[in-house]
């Protein structure tokens, strides 16, 4: 990146987006932020950075979006675990990484990072970190979500390859901290758990990552990222029973000590998604969340550690960052 270049950033209002951009200010960056008009801006408060109202999915949005781009970060992403319409989530992330990168190679953007996700890669059937080298086929995906992250990351290695896409794939953990204004899935869970709404636990583990680790990843990526690869940008490896036990710690609750086997959750499962059909609320478990909790989520970030000087700082810290700005936001009451 040098002084002077401009920057798009898909997703910008969201999550992660949102922390790509703050780390991106104050580099003499020309930096603009693509937002959907239906978006919230919270997260645009402040910063100095053109806010472009546009839809991914929409050729002439992406075109113009990316006119006299130099450098593209596409985080926008559909994060839902569940949805009416599944279909819905896959042309976000499908067609609509296919949409931002047909309008990159068009415009010719100079450099890209495509932001994936450890969604992608097949989790063992022990507790072993994986790395970027156990990719999931297209249609090995468990749900919507899944599916269409596999399918997505697949369209840009093929772009790669056979377009010369000059892109570089991160693939984020599992993501918290501040600014989560959905929130997440698992920022749900972490409100839920904050609330004492969470009496037990299923024996499953995530790799907890701060969203501004993963943000600086992003910016390692675009330095340094070699084009055509992939990069775990992940955090700290933690049973779900521990992170929620440390949830408890830094709230003054008792920790959840029930272990509950997966299996008779799956009628409760299929009861919530059958009420959030008539709701249209995205039901707090679902059949397809179950499924990935019968693994142990676990990551490595040594290739992003070693190519990229990649770090992330513990997943204590993440947690209390999350859990403190939940409070100030009012989703803890």
């Amino acid at each position: 990146m040098q002084a002077g270049d401009r920057v798009l950033v898909t997703g910008a209002s969201g999550f992660v987006g949102s922390a790509v951009l703050r780390a991106l200010e104050g580099r003499g960056l020309t930096l603009r932020a693509l937002a959907r008009a239906t978006s919230p801006r919270a997260n645009l408060t402040g910063l100095d950075c053109e806010i472009f109202t546009g839809d991914m999915r929409h050729a002439g949005d992406m075109s113009r979006a990316l006119d006299g781009v130099d450098l593209l970060f596409h985080v926008a992403a559909d994060y839902r675990l569940w949805a009416r319409d599944p279909l819905e989530i896959i042309r976000a992330n499908l067609e609509g990484t296919r949409t931002v990168m047909e309008a990159a190679l068009t415009r010719g953007v100079r450099r890209i990072v495509y932001t994936s996700s450890v969604a992608t890669l097949r989790a063992p059937d022990t507790p072993t970190p994986v790395e970027e080298t156990s990719p999931l086929a297209e249609g090995e995906g468990i749900g919507a979500y899944k599916e269409s992250k596999v399918a997505a990351e697949r369209l840009v290695e093929r772009m790669i390859a056979e377009h010369a896409l000059p892109a570089v794939i991160v693939m984020p953990s599992t993501p918290i901290g501040p600014r989560d204004v959905k929130p997440t899935p698992t920022g749900r869970i972490l409100v839920e758990a904050a609330m004492g709404r969470i009496p037990a636990f299923v024996d499953t583990g995530l790799n907890l990552v701060h969203v501004d680790d993963v943000a600086a990843g992003h910016l390692l990526a675009m330095e340094k990222g070699r084009i055509g690869e992939r990069y775990i940008l992940g955090g700290q490896d933690a049973s779900l029973r521990e992170m929620l036990a440390q949830i408890a710690h830094l709230t003054g609750r008792k920790p959840p000590t029930v272990n509950l086997p997966r299996g008779p959750l799956y009628p409760l499962a299929w009861a919530a998604e059958a009420v959030a059909q008539i709701t249209g609320k995205e039901p707090f478990v679902t059949r397809d969340a179950l499924r990935m909790a019968s693994h142990h989520m676990f990551f490595s970030s040594a290739k992003a550690q070693r190519e990229l000087g990649y770090t992330a700082r513990p997943y204590s810290e993440a947690l209390a960052d999350a859990l403190a700005w939940f409070r100030a936001s009012g989703y803890l009451k």
